[in-house]
């Protein structure tokens, strides 16, 4: 049936939020390797704010509510989700969104993947299209937002606007997300900018802030003593604002909520000395002090402990914030005397070595007492190893391999290639080619864009091993689209037919046994490897040919146990490496740097002596793991020779 109206450009200024004192529908969102914010569903949201009730500061076990999110547990304090089989940590966000909106109405639209799966649109592009689809427009153009695609309502389908492929789009209903009542700030994206008006989480924002911070507890301090204020004492004429009760948790917590009182452009420090009543200090600020941001942190204090905290009203909603804190919390420090948690070598603490030290030298000069500790370190490398006592190998020839650039093979044409591992199908099934969403009865949706001599539009062939029929059309482009190695992937089953290879840029592998154990492997040696790639120029393979790339963090130790199945690794390590699939071009997940190496979905163990990073041993199943990549990059262990 057809929609009456006008289709819907999108407004530049996104979605818009209702007052603060409204009810809010919660999202829970997680950072993908693409910088975009995906949301979780509305099962899973549900738990989290039931435990976030329970304990701001804890963790979230999200295979209590979806099985297939087992590995991953969220850590509400650093508001980091983090995969226990992999180590790989990615920021969430919990943002907000009116009650009358999609989220709110358990409304959920998605799109068709080429698995022939459904994959629900971000949040706020979820919201737009629901928006547009109430009002009844025919169409909705997405370009404003950042997507090249044109939703048609009438067909329900999505369409690249420069390519003109066509996928299938559905909405459906689900569980509602949470909802919840009072005063709430707006969400945030990450990383948080100058234009949010939130607190930027950069080095030098961050030491500008608690320095002034720690600055201004200083002068509330003196003018304590020089105006004689006391507990409950409102201060003498002249002090700086009004003295009122701290709002701070007591005893040993880590953060506290801002007050009522608290405005978008005042700072509030609350300074306690062991009196039973802090002051708070009110000042103005400048958002011309500051390099990115007009919000600076404030120091609270409640019955003898000092907390330094980012000013605001919940730091939940500040995912691009480093939460600074001090607190009671470790026995072995005296009572009262609070504790500084310094940053580790894993980036994982709150708080920047310099910005502790600058602190505790404020702190100490205003005569509160500072006491530092600092987070345990991971155990990343092996004590020092003589060059005698590195050794093959056992069973491996070797202890070094080369790369050279290699130039792709270019041998086969696309249509020999697609021909050797397909067979015609002469009577066609009624059903969906999953690259161009045509009917396979009906010719390739690249009819007119790729033309060869060889192939007609409308044959369709089988794959071999895996039985998925395509157009052979389409699979001629989907080879030329990728590596042109020789090689294809089922893309419903990603069954390989050939050898695949990959675009890791030159570099050398070494590997060697050295004598120390791994944890939970005492019984063995050690095998370390190590990996060494220069910076270079990107090639035609490669993401943005002519330009440069960078290689961060090289050389790469790695090591395995030395055991059967160690060496089984190994070997498989060694051919990946061979193919070029131990590493690729492309945007860092942790540092978000482009045009940089990055792993290449083939895990590897960096921390010798520890675990705290989730990159280390005792670890039981990491060996089947990588087992299991290697072999979904088709370096199976029915590769090996005897």
């Amino acid at each position: 049936m057809a929609r009456p109206g006008s289709g819907l450009l999108v407004p530049m200024n996104g979605v818009g939020y209702p007052p603060q004192n409204l009810a809010r529908v919660v999202v829970w969102e997680w950072l993908n390797e693409h910088g975009r914010w995906r949301p979780y569903s509305a099962a899973v949201c549900h738990h989290i704010e039931n435990v976030l009730k329970g304990d701001a500061r804890g963790s979230v076990v999200l295979g209590q509510v979806d099985a297939q999110l087992s590995p991953y547990i969220i850590d509400l304090q650093s508001m980091h989700q983090f995969r226990q089989d992999t180590g790989t940590m990615r920021p969430v966000q919990r943002n907000f969104y009116e009650p009358s909106s999609a989220p709110g109405k358990g409304v959920v639209w998605e799109w068709e993947n080429d698995n022939g799966s459904w994959t629900p649109y971000d949040m706020e592009i979820c919201v737009t299209i629901q928006n547009a689809y109430e009002k009844q427009h025919p169409w909705l153009d997405l370009t404003s937002l950042g997507f090249c695609y044109l939703i048609d309502f009438n067909s329900m389908s999505q369409t690249n606007r420069q390519s003109q492929r066509k996928r299938r789009l559905r909405r459906r209903m689900d569980l509602a997300y949470p909802l919840i009542m009072g005063s709430i700030p707006k969400s945030q994206s990450w990383p948080v900018g100058a234009s949010s008006g939130q607190p930027c989480s950069c080095q030098q924002c961050i030491l500008v802030n608690s320095t002034r911070a720690a600055s201004n507890a200083i002068l509330a301090s003196q003018r304590r003593k020089l105006y004689g204020g006391t507990a409950g004492n409102s201060g003498a004429p002249g002090a700086l604002g009004g003295v009122r009760q701290s709002n701070t948790f007591a005893g040993t917590s880590l953060w506290s909520p801002t007050s009522g009182s608290s405005g978008a452009n005042h700072n509030n420090i609350s300074v306690g000395g062991g009196q039973s009543k802090a002051e708070q200090v009110q000042s103005p600020l400048s958002s011309a002090n500051f390099p990115c941001s007009p919000v600076m942190p404030s120091l609270s204090s409640s019955h003898g402990h000092h907390a330094l905290t980012i000013n605001g009203q919940n730091n939940l909603n500040r995912p691009g914030t480093q939460r600074i804190s001090m607190g009671t919390t470790r026995g072995a420090i005296p009572p009262g005397v609070p504790a500084l948690p310094v940053k580790n070598l894993t980036g994982s603490g709150p708080v920047h070595p310099a910005l502790a030290g600058m602190t505790g030298i404020l702190m100490c000069a205003a005569g509160l007492p500072v006491c530092l500790t600092r987070a345990p370190k991971p155990i990343l490398h092996p004590p020092p190893i003589n060059k005698s006592d590195m050794k093959p190998v056992p069973g491996i020839t070797g202890m070094r391999r080369k790369t050279k650039k290699k130039h792709l093979k270019r041998g086969k044409n696309p249509e020999d290639v697609v021909r050797r591992y397909t067979e015609k199908i002469k009577v066609v099934p009624d059903e969906d080619c999953t690259i161009c969403m045509e009917r396979l009865a009906m010719s390739s949706g690249y009819e007119g864009i790729l033309q060869h001599k060889g192939i007609k539009p409308e044959l369709v062939g089988k794959l071999g091993k895996c039985g998925h029929m395509y157009h052979l059309l389409c699979l001629v482009a989907m080879y030329n689209n990728g590596n042109k190695d020789g090689s294809l992937q089922c893309p419903t089953c990603k069954t390989i037919y050939g050898e695949k290879t990959g675009t890791q840029p030159p570099g050398k592998m070494e590997y060697h046994v050295i004598p120390h154990s791994l944890p939970g492997y005492s019984e063995c040696k050690t095998i370390r490897i190590v990996y060494d790639i220069p910076a270079g120029i990107q090639t035609n393979e490669h993401p943005n040919p002519g330009k440069k790339f960078s290689a961060r963090g090289f050389p790469r130790h790695c090591y395995l146990p030395d055991n059967e199945k160690g060496r089984r690794v190994l070997k498989l390590l060694i051919m990946a490496w061979d193919r070029r699939l131990i590493f690729t071009i492309g945007t860092s997940s942790t540092t978000g740097e482009s045009d940089t190496v990055v792993w290449n979905e083939i895990h590897h163990k960096t921390e010798f002596g520890s675990n705290l990073t989730g990159h280390g041993y005792p670890d039981p199943n990491y060996l089947d793991n990588v087992l299991t990549e290697l072999s979904a990059q088709g370096v199976g262990e029915d590769n090996l020779k005897d």
